[in-house]
């Protein structure tokens, strides 16, 4: 069954569900998902949902008359009118495993994210910069042109005396740790929710500082919950400073899978540069969309660019030259063949859990962590 992607103008009010910047496979599942959840009688037999490649602002935008239902799905670049939020409170599915996009409405909306169908995905992703940051892969690669053997530098071997940090032990830096010990590397986590975690994972994961963790680290891999709100104490925006990664081991390999905010570009090319990090593999980047418009020749570099883009105009194209030990891919962790179908599925899931609480409230939902602290 196709998705159905365009109606009518007048029919734009009749909707109990929109899903938005919905396309491709994924789209398809979402529609194979709902049926299925009606096959049997968890969803609504007559409910009226709509699918649109759009975010919602360019939506509203061609259908300025359009009124939103009490509950939607987005992904990460949906923008949500005051308007919207004004009145009964509504409920949002943002299709995605980060939520940093939508924390600020948590007050008024009820929000949920999909904290499961990327894990694996991710994880391994990880592990793939690792090896081939630890590996030398690009010099190896770049050496085979004239067969080069006699100047080849060493790469790093794994074994129980390399110290690979998760910064973020969720979902995801779980499934890091233990791929990661599967590997035979030496694993320790740092999580400010490291006592929940602790009985959680029933201690299978050593806890540290995050001071401890600079000094001891060969590799680090971020895999935190990008929090802007400076007033929460997961906020991490350049959580990975310049005076922080001053203090790390020489050789240290760098790893991002979370989001770019998090480790600004300037501070590991600059720290890269002189030496002190060994190796890097990044697949998100801080403002991805200003970084897409001038690798896509929007923005002239020096000029419109910040220190951050620039540093990674800078890391992307000496990883593609392979003249760096660098490594990158555009915030496409997630993209694995089995994610798009898993990540329709929790959707659904999402969608069932609100309809079965007579549409009051997700069961788990934003702030997810508060009751921490």
């Amino acid at each position: 069954m196709e998705p159905r992607r365009h109606v009518e103008l007048h029919q734009m009010n009749e909707y109990d569900l929109m899903h938005f910047e919905a396309l491709g496979l994924e789209a398809r599942h979402l529609e194979e998902e709902t049926a299925e959840a009606q096959r049997r009688k968890e969803l609504p037999e007559g409910l009226r949902h709509f699918m649109t490649p759009e975010t919602v602002q360019d939506f509203l935008k061609a259908h300025p008359k359009a009124v939103l239902p009490a509950i939607i799905t987005t992904k990460t670049h949906s923008v949500l009118p005051d308007s919207y939020l004004d009145g009964d409170k509504k409920s949002i599915v943002t299709r995605s495993a980060g939520y940093d996009h939508l924390e600020h409405l948590a007050a008024r909306a009820n929000i949920v994210s999909l904290r499961e169908y990327c894990v694996n995905a991710v994880a391994q992703t990880a592990m793939k910069f690792i090896y081939a940051a630890a590996g030398e892969l690009n010099h190896y690669t770049k050496n085979t042109a004239t067969f080069e053997r006699n100047k080849s530098r060493a790469f790093m071997e794994f074994d129980w005396n390399r110290i690979v940090t998760v910064f973020g032990v969720g979902k995801i830096g779980r499934r890091i740790c233990e791929l990661a010990e599967a590997n035979g590397l030496c694993v320790q986590g740092v999580d400010l929710r490291r006592e929940l975690l602790n009985e959680q994972y029933e201690g299978k994961v050593r806890f540290v500082s995050k001071e401890e963790a600079v000094g001891t680290s060969d590799i680090m891999v971020n895999a935190m919950n990008l929090t802007r709100n400076q007033s929460s104490p997961f906020c991490n925006v350049g959580y990975f400073s310049r005076e922080y990664l001053s203090r790390a081991k020489s050789g240290l390999i760098f790893v991002n899978v979370s989001r770019g905010e998090i480790a600004p570009e300037s501070v590991l090319w600059e720290q890269y540069s002189e030496g002190r990090i060994r190796g890097i593999g990044l697949d998100v980047f801080s403002d991805e969309a200003v970084l897409a418009k001038a690798l896509q020749g929007g923005v002239t570099e020096g000029a419109d660019l910040g220190a951050d883009q620039g540093a990674a105009v800078t890391m992307i194209e000496k990883s593609l030259d392979r003249s760096a030990n660098i490594y990158v891919q555009p915030h496409q962790a997630f993209n694995s063949d089995r994610a798009a179908k898993t990540k329709a599925a929790e959707t659904i899931k999402h969608l069932i859990a609100w309809y079965g609480s007579g549409g009051q409230r997700f069961p788990e939902q934003l702030p997810y962590y508060s009751q921490i602290y």
